[in-house]
């Protein structure tokens, strides 16, 4: 495998990304791994090495790149976790969107990427994978939510709301519990993707809480569940990007 970090060029500077890709100079469809709120750690390295090895050119960015090179070390306490919760509250949509066109630049430059994009999204980016099926719809041909939060604001430009543009499939999975979402989102989802024939399925996973994907969260971690997911996802990527 051959992974590396590369700069992005986005309307608001320089992103920082990781990628991997099986070696060689082939042609892969790109997949993006949108980072949740504790931001770049070796935990989401792995997961785009993972997809990598599935034949895919996988790009992780750090969308904290606009406050300098970020990191949480959740083991002080309090006060990091609430430095974490403001940075990640400042994420927008809109900026994170212009960074997904930043992305699509790149692909469309890159001689080893062709084809439709997939993206999987965690908790705080939930909402931007949304988002991005409905903004870039002829570019995004696999989308994967897990246990996404805001992704219904109420409003027009809600994330739910732009995604009845989406022209790929999407698959948005829940956990069981999760005080992070609350069941009038999955209500508001399914009303509004079904009225605009949007392509998805959405499940909730039983026996399961917010970050039930990530294997570093101990306790929380559900290995049947996490697996179910992976399953899904590069079966949805081998249906529409390859």
């Amino acid at each position: 495998m051959t992974e590396f970090n590369v700069d992005v060029t986005t309307p608001d500077g320089e992103m920082d990304c990781f990628v991997a890709h099986p070696d060689g100079d082939g042609l892969w469809p790109a997949v993006i791994v949108y980072m949740d709120v504790p931001g770049i750690r070796e935990e989401l390295r792995n997961f785009a090495r993972r997809i990598a090895e599935q034949g895919y050119f996988a790009i992780l960015p750090d969308l904290y790149y606009r406050d300098g090179k970020v990191r949480f070390d959740l083991s002080k306490g309090e006060e990091e976790l609430q430095r974490m919760f403001k940075i990640g509250g400042e994420l927008s949509v809109a900026r994170v969107m212009r960074d997904t066109r930043g992305m699509l630049d790149y692909f469309a430059s890159n001689d080893n990427v062709t084809g439709k994009v997939g993206c999987i999204g965690y908790c705080m980016s939930g909402q931007f994978v949304i988002a991005a099926a409905g903004d870039y719809p002829d570019d995004f041909g696999a989308v994967a939510s897990l246990y996404g939060t805001r992704i219904v604001w109420g409003e027009e430009d809600s994330p739910h709301m732009k995604a009845r543009a989406a022209k790929g499939e999407i698959y948005l999975g829940f956990a069981e519990q999760d005080h992070f979402v609350p069941d009038s989102d999955l209500e508001a989802i399914k009303e509004v993707f079904d009225e605009a024939g949007v392509n998805y399925s959405m499940e909730v996973h039983p026996g399961t809480d917010h970050g039930f994907c990530f294997p570093e969260r101990g306790p929380m971690y559900v290995h049947d569940a996490a697996e179910k997911v992976w399953d899904i996802f590069f079966d949805m990527c081998a249906r529409n990007l390859k």
